[in-house]
């Protein structure tokens, strides 16, 4: 399953985000990948407010990752790229961070993708020309996102660019 996507502005992409968390289910992965400025952050705020989280979204750039747990999924939200070493990812444990329910969220996640479960959601986001426009390719693996697909679909149906 592929979906392309358009957010015009950075509340789009939020709204993409809020649509997309009611898809969401107890330990998901979505790779989220795209340059940087492209809105991976913002997305995931929209994620976090979808599913119901009260703490301030920020990017985990620093901090490598960011826990959100008050909505009705817990969040991991995980940035990788300033790690230089597959090891340095191994060593974050990922399974671990998904392993109460939580939704683990991947920037960079591209890079690492042979360490994911083979059942996740891929985000891909790139700026357009205006810098403002964001297109979202939206790919997915695995029986668990194949049976959701139809639900992905009407629920994103609205930013979808048509064929």
């Amino acid at each position: 399953m592929a979906l392309e996507l358009r957010a015009t502005t950075a509340e789009d992409t939020r709204a993409i985000g809020a649509a997309l968390a009611d898809v969401l289910l107890a330990a998901d992965v979505v790779v989220l990948t795209g340059e940087l400025g492209a809105g991976k952050t913002t997305l995931v705020q929209g994620l976090a407010r979808g599913l119901g989280a009260t703490e301030h979204v920020a990017s985990p750039t620093f901090t490598l990752v960011r826990e959100y747990p008050s909505g009705r999924l817990p969040i991991a939200h995980v940035d990788i790229y300033r790690l230089e070493r597959l090891q340095d990812v191994v060593d974050l444990a990922l399974d671990e961070l998904g392993g109460d329910g939580a939704v683990l969220l991947i920037e960079w996640g591209d890079a690492v993708e042979e360490l994911l479960p083979a059942d996740r959601l891929r985000i891909e986001l790139a700026t357009q020309e205006d810098g403002q426009t964001r297109q979202l390719t939206i790919g997915s693996e695995g029986p668990s996102w194949a049976a959701r697909a139809a639900a992905l679909s009407r629920a994103l149906g609205r930013w979808e660019v048509p064929s």
